[in-house]
């Protein structure tokens, strides 16, 4: 059986997180991932340590945007410290922020490598998390994704195939290129053309058009150690968690 994460921002509409926890124990999962809110004020963190305390759930690895990490990098360490995090994640880059050529792309991975060096003085990592348009070639046809990790070696990566997806790209690419660098990925699933309108056009992992049990057994043998379940607005969290774990277990 795999030992299988559930990234919390799935279930941010259904509270109480500590009944979310309870819930995701039940179903089997061993560990969550959490996000920024999780760890932005005292209360969220409050109960977040009381929920994983009483469910003997673990969370090895968190997002943590990019102007807390290099802002209060000692809040950072606190927080991994306080929740056992061995991998913080910066999950996404706003519009206004992203750059416009290979060279901001460059210079946006050295500011992870100086994060990642930063972290790795605690013996943590640094991850970075994709979504489409890090699979949007520039005008030199150049990709993102290799221009933030060719810049930062020691930057891991947390996959999420189902945006590469979105993008056009060819999810096994990353794979062969990457291979053990990718740390953790995202399982996500993509309904048929035209279904879950209501879902923004998620799907259960193991129910929509994407081969997850080819690619879970390719990054499996690529080296990939950790897989965090993910929908990002499911109708019933529950369902989600419930299915998408079964579906996991026969991969």
């Amino acid at each position: 059986m795999t030992a299988l994460s559930y990234q919390l921002y799935s279930s941010r509409l259904f509270p109480p997180l500590e009944d979310t926890l309870k819930m995701l124990a039940e179903i089997g999962y061993a560990q969550v991932e959490g996000y920024g809110a999780l760890v932005a004020d005292a209360d969220a963190m409050d109960a977040l340590e009381r929920g994983l305390q009483t469910t003997g759930l673990t969370m090895p690895s968190c997002h943590v945007g990019l102007a807390m990490c290099e802002g209060d990098p000692d809040a950072v360490l606190a927080i991994a410290e306080r929740f056992g995090i061995e991998t913080v994640v910066i999950p996404f880059i706003m519009p206004d922020d992203r750059p416009t050529d290979a060279a901001g792309w460059r210079a946006y991975g050295a500011r992870l490598a100086a994060v990642a060096d930063r972290l790795a003085v605690s013996g943590r990592t640094l991850a970075y998390h994709n979504h489409d348009f890090e699979f949007m070639p520039l005008a030199d046809g150049s990709l993102p994704i290799d221009l933030i990790l060719d810049a930062a070696p020691d930057v891991l990566f947390e996959y999420d195939v189902a945006w590469a997806v979105r993008a056009g790209a060819d999810p096994m690419a990353p794979i062969d290129r990457y291979r053990a660098r990718i740390a953790i990925a995202h399982l996500k699933d993509i309904a048929p053309e035209g279904e879950a309108a209501d879902e923004d056009g998620w799907a259960d992992v193991g129910h929509g058009t994407m081969d997850w049990p080819a690619l879970f057994n390719a990054l499996k043998a690529a080296g990939t150690k950790h897989f965090a379940a993910e929908h990002d607005n499911p109708s019933d969290h529950r369902r989600f968690a419930q299915r998408s774990f079964d579906a996991v277990q026969t991969f």
